[in-house]
This record gives structure tokens, C-alpha cells and sequence, in this order.
């Protein structure tokens, strides 16, 4: 594939050099303006209007996108004959070594040609002379910059979906370790019913498996080859698009030049994938936020992963979940001005176009950044059993495995569930457990009520007495265990 030659090894030989040339009239324009639109119009624009329009701040880490775009559309100029072969030559040594320089950090990236496409047009004509102002032949900067996305957004997706396996791989390590401990589950943030600290872990790997699956679902949406719209309409030159998108691993072309130059839902599903992933880091970080409080003290988190107070000596502050939380926020914000962006443009290309890319970096960025950090709060995380099993019976977590206890000795479920809600408030009245209540009390409730009622009541009891596919327990929990660690040692 065409991206593989741009970091080909070694500097370009002497022989290879072009000596001096003519500057063609588009380079005297660029050299002036940076823009190479500027003979259409009576005077440059002004300091204010360069900075204004300027995305080369933003849009510079495309560059490896757009020399690799640049070379795929070479190398078909040259088999179409719209380019001799020892222009492709020289267009490729050119946009490899200018690779090389960017990626040497010898490469000055200037503002006044606009944005990442201009400034490295300008520069492989500074090198190479008139064949270089021939590698926009048949090309547009609107199909340009769709193609640089749809493959930056490409890699993205790959790349989103492999830190969420490692957060993944951290969630079922955990549970590995310490998921058969039982402790409450809440709804309501209520005491519910008992669960095995596994369960909870792997309900966010289920959630983090639904993320990739639409990271590698808007991967295969976006994998279609805009280059060769042009500007809108296509080309009266014999350009082979099957053949450029060939050379760039896409399986296949744009059928609409306008939708193909206009089109950024690839960007909207990438960011609303983004976001998704985010609201499920945020209930992740508010679970254990409230988890490792004093009140709770389920887990301890370690220290590398905590903040201090500058007032209060004594503070151990979940500052990194914390913000995990808060940076959901700015993802949902890159959402929603993104889809505002676009909502009003009428078709094909226009300007305000150039506005998604801060939106889809800032997106992907955070939220890479936000699994990472995850992954390593996770390996350093563990449970407390000692704090979770000293109030595991508070909160009569055992009484809907009674009310199905009742069921089993042909109580309809709704008597059942009256009759457990009395026996609860009895035994709230007398500080007691259900367990506590003892056989006789429990028997004047209901008369089907035997001595093996006990091995329903306790959370332990309970949380081994699951069943059901999926269920809370530690059988269930082995389970899951097992497909999870296939899955992994697979991807």
C-alpha cells in the first residue's frame, strides 16, 4: 500500500537532486500570497484575514494522510499518462524526503500557506520545480481533505478501539483477581440485591465491547474513497479512481461527487462513538468516586492515582477519575458543534468544513487519553473486603430471594412480595436482619415457610443460589470469566 513508502529509509541520493529551475508562475503567486488562488483576486488579503482563515495550526498532523494521499494520486497520474514517470519519480522522492524532514522536526510548518495541503504543495514545488505544480492535476483541496480524514479517521478507529481492549483486559484482570468477593448492587444508589464484585467489573467490559464494536462499525462505513471528486463535480481528465483507492487499502470509491466532497458523517459517527465511550468512562469513574469515599470504602485506589489537598493534610482526593468524569462533558460539546457545523451548509463544499477537524481531534484525543488513564487506575485498584463484608447483611439484600423462595412453595409472586415487605419492616423495627428474625416469626408470616428457608437468607446465600444465564453469581461469574479471557488472548 502507497502509506507504507513514506518512511522508506535513508536521504534521497545526490544524483536524485534537481538542480535550479524556472519558477512557474503559480510558485511566484504562492511565494507572495501562500494562496494559490490569489490571481483571481485584485489585491492579497490582509495580516488579519491570514490568521483568520489559517488552519495549518490545527491540520498539521494530517500530514502523513496527505503526503500518502498525494503519492497514491502521482502514482495513477503516471499510469494514466498524465504524468511522465520521471515526474512520478520525483514527485515520490520529494513528498518521502519532505515525510522524513516533517518527521525529523526539520520542516517549518508556515501559516501563510493556510492549511496542511497548501503548505506541502508549496514545498514539494520549492524542491522540485514545475513537476511538483502537476501533482494537483485532476485534484481538489475538497476531495483532498475529505481523503486526508476519512484516512486519519480510519487509523483512529483502529487505534480508539485498541486502547479500549486494554482497559478491557485491566477490567477482567481485576475481576481475575478479587471479582468473586460479594457485595451489594444498588438501583436508585439503594441497596438492591447481592452481586459478586465481578459482575460490576464486567458490566463495564460489556459496555467498553459495544464502544469498539461501533469504533470497527464506523471504521468499515468510512472506508470509501473520496479522491477524484474534485471540487465537486469530478473531472474531464481520465483520472482511475478504482486505482487510487486501490493504493490506499480502500475496498471502494465514492458514487456521488458532491456527497463525496461534502460528507463529514464519517466525522459525526466517529465523535458520537467518542462520545458514547466517554458516558460510559464517566459512570465508571462516578461508580468508584463514591466507592473509595469513607462512607463506602469498597476500593482503594492507589496513590499514584490520587490527589492531595493544598488545605487538608489528611485528603486523598480522586482527582484523575474526577476529571475522567468532567472531560465527558467537552466530548459531548464536540458532538453537538459538530452536528450545529453542519446542519445549515448547503451542498457541496463549504468553508465552515474547516472547523471539523478541531472538533474530531479534540473528541479522540480526550477520550484516547481518558481510557488510558483508566486502564492504569484499574491495574492499581483493589477491593476492600474486609470494609465490604462488614455491612454486606444492612440493608436486607436478601429479600427478593426470599419473596422466590416463597414462589418456589406455590406463593403466588405478588402475596410473596407483601408478605417479604412485612417481614422486612419487622425486622427494621427490631434492628434486626431477616435471618435474625429466626424460623418461628418467619413461619407466622407464612405457613409454607421450613427450616431451609435459611439457605436462601444472607447475601453469600444468595449470591450462590443465582441461576439465571448472565446472573450476578459466581458461577455466572466463572463464566463470563472464561469467555472474556478467550476473547482477549484472540484480539
Amino acid at each position: 500500500m502507497v502509506i507504507g513508502i513514506l518512511y522508506a529509509k535513508g536521504p534521497a541520493k545526490q544524483e536524485e537532486r534537481l538542480g535550479r529551475f524556472v519558477q512557474p508562475e503559480s510558485e511566484k503567486t504562492m511565494r507572495k500570497t501562500g494562496k494559490s488562488w490569489q490571481d483571481r483576486l485584485s489585491q492579497a488579503p490582509s495580516a488579519e484575514a491570514v490568521e483568520f482563515v489559517e488552519s495549518i495550526s490545527v491540520d498539521r498532523r494530517l500530514y502523513r494522510y496527505d503526503i500518502a494521499g498525494s503519492l497514491a494520486h502521482a502514482q495513477m497520474l503516471a499510469e494514466e499518462g498524465l504524468l511522465s514517470r520521471g515526474e512520478w519519480r520525483g514527485i515520490k522522492r520529494a513528498l518521502e524526503a519532505l515525510g522524513r524532514d516533517i518527521e525529523g522536526g526539520r520542516f517549518r510548518f508556515d501559516k501563510g500557506y493556510e492549511d496542511i495541503h497548501m503548505v506541502l504543495e508549496a514545498a514539494l514545488i520549492k524542491r522540485l520545480g514545475p513537476a511538483g505544480g502537476k501533482l494537483h492535476t485532476g485534484r481538489s483541496r475538497n476531495d483532498q481533505v475529505a481523503l486526508d480524514l476519512r484516512l486519519w479517521s480510519r487509523d483512529c478507529a483502529e487505534e480508539l478501539a485498541r486502547v479500549l481492549r486494554d482497559l478491557q483486559a485491566a477490567l477482567v484482570e481485576l475481576a481475575g483477581r478479587q471479582g468473586e468477593l460479594v457485595m451489594p448492587g444498588y438501583t436508585h444508589l439503594q441497596r438492591a440485591q447481592p452481586i459478586v464484585a465481578g459482575q460490576a467489573l464486567l458490566a463495564y467490559v460489556e459496555m467498553f465491547e459495544r464502544d469498539r464494536q461501533r469504533l470497527l462499525g464506523a471504521r468499515g462505513r468510512l472506508n470509501v474513497c473520496p479522491l477524484g471528486s474534485g471540487a465537486l463535480a469530478g473531472s474531464s481528465l481520465p483520472l482511475n479512481r478504482r486505482r487510487t483507492a486501490e493504493l490506499l487499502g480502500f475496498p471502494a470509491i465514492s458514487r456521488n461527487s458532491l456527497d463525496a466532497v461534502s460528507d463529514r458523517d464519517f466525522g459525526v459517527e466517529l465523535v458520537f462513538c467518542c462520545a458514547t465511550a466517554a458516558m460510559h468512562l464517566s459512570r465508571l469513574a462516578e461508580d468508584w468516586i463514591i466507592f473509595c469515599s469513607q462512607e463506602f470504602g469498597f476500593i482503594r485506589l492507589d496513590d499514584a492515582y490520587c490527589t492531595g489537598s493544598s488545605m487538608m493534610p489528611q485528603k486523598r482526593n480522586p482527582d484523575l477519575l474526577e476529571l475522567i468524569r468532567g472531560r465527558c462533558g467537552g466530548v459531548y460539546g464536540n458532538l453537538m458543534a459538530l452536528l450545529t457545523m453542519l446542519k445549515g451548509q448547503p451542498l457541496a463544499y463549504n468553508r465552515d468544513m474547516q472547523e471539523d477537524k478541531k472538533q474530531l481531534f479534540d473528541a479522540t484525543d480526550t477520550v484516547r487519553s481518558c481510557v488510558e488513564m483508566a486502564a492504569a487506575i484499574v491495574r492499581h485498584t483493589r477491593f476492600v473486603p474486609e470494609r465490604i463484608a462488614a455491612g454486606l447483611e444492612e440493608g436486607y439484600l436478601d429479600a427478593t430471594a426470599l419473596a422466590e423462595y416463597l414462589v418456589v412453595k406455590g406463593v403466588a409472586f405478588r402475596e410473596a412480595h407483601q408478605i417479604v415487605g412485612r417481614l422486612v419492616a419487622q425486622a427494621e423495627r427490631e434492628g434486626k436482619s431477616l435471618a435474625e428474625l429466626g424460623l418461628k416469626t418467619l413461619r407466622q408470616a407464612c405457613g409454607k415457610i421450613d427450616r431451609n428457608v435459611h439457605k436462601c437468607l444472607t447475601a453469600k446465600n444468595v449470591a450462590a443460589s443465582y441461576v439465571t444465564a448472565g446472573a450476578a453469581g459466581g458461577k455466572q461469574l466463572k463464566e463470563q470469566l472464561a469467555f472474556w479471557r478467550r476473547e482477549l488472548k484472540g484480539a
